[in-house]
């Protein structure tokens, strides 16, 4: 049984994470798109693991149930994003990742069809990120918790997810 992630991450974009080691500080809006690529190709290899099902822990996700859950950060992102650059304002819908990799059975998914899955969820915030651009980096948009992002800080505070996770699985 996993024990459901209840922190609030938003403090990666005040200091360095003591885990990944990233340091999202000096990230711009515009340096994400490539670090996403970046960060998506590093998948693969990942995925093409033997025991890539298996977790080091009872209570610790398996790579595949980590790259799942990045393939869903990405596509729940690229649709904040969306909302951020066509509405004012919009508040987030609630996304419980627990629930979600219970509900959709992270560890029985084929892990070729979640590297294909990845890779295209990945572009597509990538390419939607490229976009940006003047003003449109100051758009906001609030999480149910109060937190509120602009587009730039959003797409920071982003990016620490898969690079974190890229560690755990690398560890």
């Amino acid at each position: 049984m996993i024990t459901p992630d209840t922190k609030n991450w938003t403090w990666v974009l005040e200091r360095p994470c003591p885990e990944c080691g990233l340091d999202t500080r000096p990230v711009r809006g515009g340096d994400v798109p490539a670090l996403l690529r970046e960060n998506a190709a590093a998948w693969l290899p990942v995925l093409e693991r033997p025991g890539v099902r298996e977790r080091p822990a009872p209570d610790v996700w398996s790579p595949l149930e980590y790259a799942c859950h990045v393939r869903d950060v990405f596509r729940i992102f690229d649709e904040r994003l969306r909302l951020m650059l066509t509405g004012d304002d919009p508040a987030f819908p609630d996304w419980d990742q627990d629930a979600t990799a219970v509900a959709e059975r992270y560890g029985e998914q084929d892990p070729r069809r979640v590297a294909g899955e990845l890779s295209e969820a990945g572009e597509a915030l990538a390419a939607r990120l490229a976009a940006v651009a003047g003003e449109q980096w100051e758009r906001t948009g609030t999480r149910s918790d109060g937190s509120r992002f602009t587009v730039e800080s959003l797409a920071r505070y982003m990016i620490h997810d898969p690079v974190h996770h890229l560690h755990d699985v690398h560890g």
